[in-house]
């Protein structure tokens, strides 16, 4: 069988008669002698196939793309000038003395070093994709990536324990994937949205440092960073603080970066404030890479005869905000117009802008744009001191609802500093931290949880849990690296009578809370220990350290978009038969009136 795997090869090897065995990458006939690129999963190495061994050569010639071989010689050097320095068997080749056709091939749908497949054609040809050199790249980069994280956890005393993955269903968060009891008619169990409360339990329990990478399950809208199904690493610990957990986090992903690519990330990460990201990038995962900030202008708003500005200002919960663009006088109007489109995506009316052609003219002579006259000079006075705008530079205004301004302006900020140069080529990781506890779901008129239910309030804020919701500030920390959550986390509650406030705030009475976590509420009456933790996406990190433009790059089997497998067809309907034992029954679904 193999002696040794093409792709290590090298010249250690010269004069040794080896045998590889692979897939066919390439096969090249020159003037009689034909050379057959053998891959494995290490690599390439040339095999020189002689004419005058006529057997191995007969062979040779009816070989094709993927087929499977065994080939037996001896390792010589390549001659002068055929010497290939990005392979490390570059400077050898494998002179065939036998070969053997382990298993022949269709022709594959694609070569594998081509890179302008469709998606789709990889997705149902997934096995031939991972067969690609920058597939077996990324999945080797995720096993390093994993093996670092369990090395480092592993010597600072964490120890691996499973959760399960039938669990019950707690509609708090995103939809719920569930699962019909046979044996319990009309009874369900659900796939884990995460291990959040084994893992409490565990701290109940006395493991005090636990991990699991574990599968997650999300029945959500999909984007190019999200799965159906999604890895995380869960981390849990007790008696640590804040600092102190995000310290030791912190310390594992440096150490991550450095063992699997040798790069040193700036330490100490900074901290931001979760209102300060919002008032500076409009987002609570900046991008920091990107020098463009958002400049607040709320205030200086309110009186203007633009009334777009004006009623912004003046509304509960309304921001005007500025992004100044230096150069960005030079825009074209189509540029403009292109922008103006792109923040409709978020919620936004329209765009407003300045262009700066004379900072000392306050006026349409010195500034030009179509709401300079509905402005008073003080009022553009102070535009131009906080934005610091100089001449040649561009200013976007956005006006609404403080989430649409934000969520607007902050993804035009990143848009405009990838494309016009405003972004370094670097990683900058930081920490958000004093988030709030809730959010106000303007649909259900109720809060929901920002993080989730079990996020412990800050120093002094538990008294805001039933005066005013909304002011309660969160002991949680999200870890964000260009423009990415890698990971989220909090101290927890581990005060019964403290949850218990938390789900009132919630409006989740004293029987609702009983009836969905009701194990949670026992558990933490038989001293349960403070304790916090985090969850990293290891797809998300894996995607970037891997620099793919997609999660589904880094996953072995992912599903599409739409929640589907394209190489097993999943999912799929099933019999009658295994429908009864389920106890379900279909309802027609009517066909959509034309």
């Amino acid at each position: 069988m193999r002696s040794e795997y093409c792709g290590l090869i090298n010249r250690k090897h010269l004069e040794q008669t080896v045998t590889v065995q692979g897939w066919v990458h390439r096969r090249r006939d020159h003037g009689g002698v034909i050379f057959i690129d053998l891959r494995d999963r290490e690599g390439l190495v040339q095999i020189v196939c002689d004419p005058d061994n006529v057997p191995t050569f007969t062979l040779a010639e009816s070989v094709r793309n993927e087929f499977v071989v065994s080939v037996t010689g001896r390792v010589r050097p390549r001659p002068e000038g055929t010497i290939n320095t990005n392979l490390i068997s570059g400077e050898i080749e494998i002179l065939a003395d036998s070969m053997e056709i382990l298993n022949p091939s269709l022709t594959p749908p694609f070569l594998m070093d081509d890179e302008s497949l469709s998606e789709t054609v990889r997705l149902e040809y997934r096995f031939l994709d991972l067969r690609r050199p920058q597939m077996q790249k990324n999945l080797w980069l995720r096993y390093r990536t994993s093996m670092a994280v369990r090395n480092y956890l592993d010597q600072l005393g964490f120890i691996d324990i499973e959760t399960p993955m039938l669990t019950r269903s707690t509609p708090e968060g995103a939809r719920d994937y569930l699962v019909p009891s046979r044996v319990h008619s009309g009874s369900f169990f659900a796939l884990p949205q995460s291990p959040q409360l084994f893992k409490q339990m565990l701290m109940v329990s006395g493991f005090d440092r636990y991990y699991q990478i574990v599968k997650c399950f999300r029945d959500e809208d999909l984007r190019a960073d999200r799965q159906p199904e999604f890895t995380q690493i869960d981390i849990e610990t007790s008696f640590l603080d804040q600092a102190e957990i995000t310290q030791m986090m912190e310390d594992m992903i440096c150490h991550i970066f450095k063992k699997v690519l040798q790069i040193e990330l700036p330490k100490p990460f900074p901290r931001l404030a979760y209102d300060d990201a919002m008032r500076l990038y409009g987002s609570d995962k900046p991008d920091l890479r990107i020098s463009l900030e958002l400049t607040e202008l709320t205030d200086v708003m309110k009186t203007v005869a633009f009334k777009v500005f004006s009623v912004a200002a003046n509304q509960a919960g309304g921001r005007v905000a500025a992004l100044r663009i230096p150069a960005g006088a030079s825009l074209s109007r189509g540029e403009i117009d292109a922008y103006t489109e792109f923040v409709k995506i978020y919620g936004a009316k329209g765009l407003a802008y300045i262009k700066v052609n004379d900072v000392t003219q306050l006026n349409e002579a010195g500034l030009q744009s179509p709401i300079v006259k509905n402005l008073s000079a003080s009022c553009l006075q102070a535009v131009m001191e906080r934005t610091g705008a100089q001449n040649g530079d561009l200013i976007f205004f956005g006006a609404d609802k403080a989430r649409v301004v934000n969520e607007a302006m902050g993804a035009l900020r990143v848009k405009i500093g990838h494309e016009k140069g405003f972004a370094e080529k670097v990683w900058k990781p930081l920490w958000v931290l004093e988030f709030p506890m809730f959010e106000w779901d303007e649909e259900a008129q109720r809060w929901n949880a920002m993080h989730h239910p079990f996020t412990a309030p800050a120093k002094g804020h538990e008294e805001y849990l039933s005066t005013n919701p909304g002011a309660a500030k969160a002991i949680a920390h999200d870890m964000v690296l260009n423009g990415w959550e890698i990971g989220g986390g909090s101290i927890r509650i581990h005060q019964q009578e403290v949850q218990s406030k938390v789900f009132s705030a919630l409006g989740i009475d004293a029987e609702q809370a009983q009836a969905k976590f009701g194990f949670l509420l026992k558990a933490l009456q038989y001293g349960a220990p403070p304790h916090g933790g985090i969850a990293f996406g290891l797809d998300r990190i894996v995607t970037m350290m891997a620099g793919a433009e997609s999660i589904r790059d880094v996953i072995a089997f992912p599903k599409t978009q739409r929640a589907q497998c394209l190489l097993t067809q999943a999912p799929n309907s099933v019999d009658e038969k295994q429908l009864q034992e389920l106890h379900i029954r279909l309802r027609k679904v009517e066909p959509p009136v034309t």
